[in-house]
């Protein structure tokens, strides 16, 4: 009778070694997924950033004033501490969409472009963000403290492109 009770508690304990161990690497590839995502992310800003400095250089005579403003908003987002760059971002948003050049019109298309996959890839990164801290509030990775040496991966808050 001992070696059955014996043979399950061994049994149980692979089972429950078995699971941690899953979990583990799971909330591990998806922290590594969100930081990838983040700095996707920030790769698309940077083409958005460019794309308005850009526009600010050729289309000039057209934008009149608002081209030294997309150009001071462009350099700050390229710029900005990491702490400052949601700000930033919704700065230089802001003042695309404040521009006197209709959003169809062919000088803006490497915007448009731009703001097409920076949605995308803020979307995307919003979506593991949210798995990666959904997985942090389970019991197991609390239990086990799983995320210990994980810095806890953040939403990025910008305004959705034009």
């Amino acid at each position: 009778m001992v070696m059955w009770w014996l043979t399950g508690v061994v049994t149980l304990v692979a089972l429950l070694g078995t699971y941690v161990t899953w979990t583990a690497s799971r909330v591990e590839r998806l922290h590594a997924r969100a930081a990838d995502a983040e700095a996707a992310l920030i790769g698309k800003l940077n083409m958005r950033a460019k794309a308005a400095l850009l526009l600010a250089d050729t289309e000039a005579p057209r934008l009149g004033r608002h081209a030294e403003a997309v150009r001071v908003a462009g350099h700050a987002s390229l710029d900005s501490l990491p702490e400052e760059r949601e700000s930033a971002e919704n700065d230089l948003t802001r003042i695309l969409r404040d521009l006197p050049v209709a959003p169809d019109d062919p000088a803006m298309e490497g915007i448009r472009r731009a703001n097409r996959r920076t949605a995308v890839a803020k979307q995307v990164h919003t979506d593991v963000v949210r798995d990666a801290q959904s997985i942090r509030d389970g019991l197991v990775v609390r239990v086990f403290r799983l995320t210990r040496h994980l810095r806890r991966p953040r939403f990025f808050n910008i305004d959705e492109p034009l």
